[in-house]
């Protein structure tokens, strides 16, 4: 039984006598549809909701909203119009049991679910600031794609965006576009060994690769080409070899080098922190074409740890490395620095402590150190 009470002349109110019944009896697809009603608040034009449920609906819009009346889960304003009452704005009673039933957890709930995890996260996790930055139910339903980027970096692990989803949610596209944007707006993917696509090593060298096959000669491109792991893997053997590599960090420089080497030079880009799949195309080339190597990076804490990584690629094949544009005279000339803040000075006491680290290396941390400043390698090649 339903009570009708007057509101004026042209609008009425009508809500059940009794109280809600349960919702066991609802159809799957009227859950749903029930659902995103209620995720609007609790108190909506009936147009709004009849729009959510999409072209070729609206019987099942107006079956759910006779049904939610009849079981006493809402209270319906009516509105007069071409001789008939016509359905203007429905407000949900019992809100709270209401979302409770259907799964849906309130505001203030979330809120404080947030809250202790966000207390029980470690504080060296990535991505905390950004994740304070959501609301709170976006930031719980992304709070595990920050814990698997630290054992993603912890387990020492590279590969494409499938990878990572995989690993981190046990399938390769279960990270939304909105989460792959928000992650690529707070931190570089790259710097995480995570590619959009499969990962490609840049390179130029006086170097043909031979396959069972084919092969493939590196000096015939004008400036560099780029590789696959897997076809660098494919090579059975290698003809001639560099007088020796050079590795730079940035892009740009990179680029630079690779256009004006010398004949007998090869070239390799360093992306960053030298993720696996780099690391382990690189001793694979090692082994087909073996020269000493001389490693440019920034001059700045990061790019100290960055050549170091990569020069123990070189120190494992029993090759020789040396930094290069790695010192006080090219952090001096170059055009512009930045002041060091607190996580460069404390890189820079772990670094000094590095077995072997080459001399002209630890010069550059005490400058920088005793300085307060570092720069970047664009500025110097």
């Amino acid at each position: 039984m339903l009570r009708v009470t007057p509101q004026s002349k042209t609008r009425r109110l009508r809500v059940a006598n009794h109280p809600p019944r349960g919702l066991d009896s609802l159809p799957d697809d009227w859950r749903q549809l029930l659902k995103r009603w209620v995720r609007r608040g609790g108190d909506s034009r009936w147009e709004t909701l009849k729009g959510d449920a999409g072209v070729g609906r609206q019987n099942l819009a107006q079956a759910l909203l006779d049904w939610l009346l009849d079981n006493g889960w809402v209270a319906l304003t009516e509105k007069f119009e071409r001789a008939e009452w016509w359905p203007y704005r429905l407000q949900f009673q019992q809100l709270a049991t209401l979302r409770a039933a259907l799964g849906i957890a309130d505001a203030d709930a979330v809120a404080a679910q947030w809250q202790t995890l966000r207390t029980a996260l470690p504080p060296d996790t990535p991505l905390l600031d950004a994740l304070d930055a959501l609301p709170p139910r976006t930031a719980l339903a992304r709070a595990n794609l920050a814990t698997a980027l630290a054992r993603w970096q912890l387990e020492q692990r590279s590969g494409t965006q499938r990878d990572f989803a995989l690993f981190a949610r046990d399938a390769t596209k279960a990270i939304s576009t909105a989460e792959w944007t928000w992650l690529g707006e707070a931190t570089d993917l790259g710097e995480w060994g995570i590619e959009r696509h499969t990962p490609l090593l840049l390179i130029a060298a006086p170097v043909t690769l031979r396959f069972p096959h084919a092969a493939l000669n590196l000096a015939a491109c004008a400036d560099f080409c780029a590789l696959t792991p897997a076809t660098l893997a494919a090579a059975a053997s290698a003809d001639c070899a560099p007088a020796r590599w050079l590795l730079l960090e940035n892009r740009t420089s990179f680029e630079r080098a690779a256009r004006t080497r010398a004949a007998d030079a090869g070239v390799v880009w360093l992306p960053g922190f030298p993720p696996e799949w780099w690391r382990k195309t690189v001793a694979y080339l090692l082994a087909l074409a073996p020269a000493p190597a001389a490693i440019a990076c920034d001059p700045d804490p990061a790019g100290v740890a960055i050549a170091l990584q990569a020069g123990a690629l070189w120190q494992a094949a029993g090759l020789d490395w040396q930094p290069w544009h790695m010192d006080i005279a090219t952090l001096q000339k170059l055009p512009s620095h930045v002041a060091l803040n607190a996580w460069d000075s404390a890189r820079i006491a772990q670094l000094r402590q590095t077995p072997g680290l080459p001399a002209t290396l630890a010069a550059l941390l005490d400058y920088m150190q005793q300085h307060k400043l570092k720069g970047e390698q664009e500025g110097a090649l």
